[in-house]
């Protein structure tokens, strides 16, 4: 599985030219491009990073990836990520490490996004993997309550018997919908439940998607005219 990660995410890297501003995905496929990244960084390639994660962060700062903050630039040029499904209309489900938030500040500010995955990531149709929310921990028992008359049944993610803490000091509600038929109106709908920061469905969000599967490395494009 980790061959498939590497091969996706070196070939994702590749899209990369020089002076471009990088949204740095966070995941175990996204690292392999950002460790491509350094590779080329330190063979001479002048780019800026945004990462996605403080974990993204650390490891582009280990590698010697120059790094930028939207303060400094007004857009990114190409944001390389990974993702938990992804449907043949290019929707997808992220949030699985947490990262959601800043995972879609860059995807929205973003000329181009590449998602790199390995070819279990493929569905039909999305809803198997379970919807990661980010809410406010304040009152995230009456936030769960509004999402279960939406439609989902959610559970407060833990970590080592705590609730798990995001990069931005929220919390995540693991959501499932069933088959999600219609992820845009479902991220619609739950935008607009107060306490929700932001949601791990990412409708029709990737621009190129490269699939690693056991022989092959598949790059497939979405028009913008869809």
């Amino acid at each position: 599985m980790d061959d498939k990660k590497k091969r996706a995410g070196e070939r994702a890297a590749a899209f990369v030219q020089g002076g471009m501003v990088v949204g740095l995905g966070t995941g175990s496929t996204a690292y392999w491009a950002i460790l491509k990244l350094g590779e080329r960084v330190r063979e001479g390639l002048s780019i800026r990073g945004i990462p996605t994660s403080e974990r993204s962060k650390e490891l582009a700062e280990r590698l010697g990836i120059p790094l930028t903050t939207f303060a400094e630039v007004e857009k990114i040029d190409l944001t390389i990520d990974g993702a938990d499904e992804i449907d043949p209309r290019f929707n997808l489900i992220k949030g699985g490490g947490g990262a959601l938030f800043r995972e879609k500040m860059a995807a929205v500010n973003s000329d181009k996004v590449v998602i790199v995955a390995d070819d279990s990531k493929r569905v039909a149709e999305l809803g198997k993997f379970r919807v990661p929310i980010e809410v406010v921990p304040f009152g995230w028992e009456a936030t769960a309550r509004r999402i279960r008359e939406i439609g989902g049944q959610t559970s407060l993610r833990m970590a080592e018997e705590k609730p798990f803490r995001t990069d931005n000091g929220n919390w995540i509600l693991d959501g499932d919908f069933g088959a999600i038929r219609e992820p845009a109106e479902l991220h619609r709908q739950l935008k607009l439940t107060t306490g929700v920061v932001e949601t791990g469905l990412f409708p029709e969000a990737a621009d190129i998607v490269v699939w690693a599967t056991d022989t092959d490395v598949e790059v497939l494009a979405r028009s913008r005219t869809e």
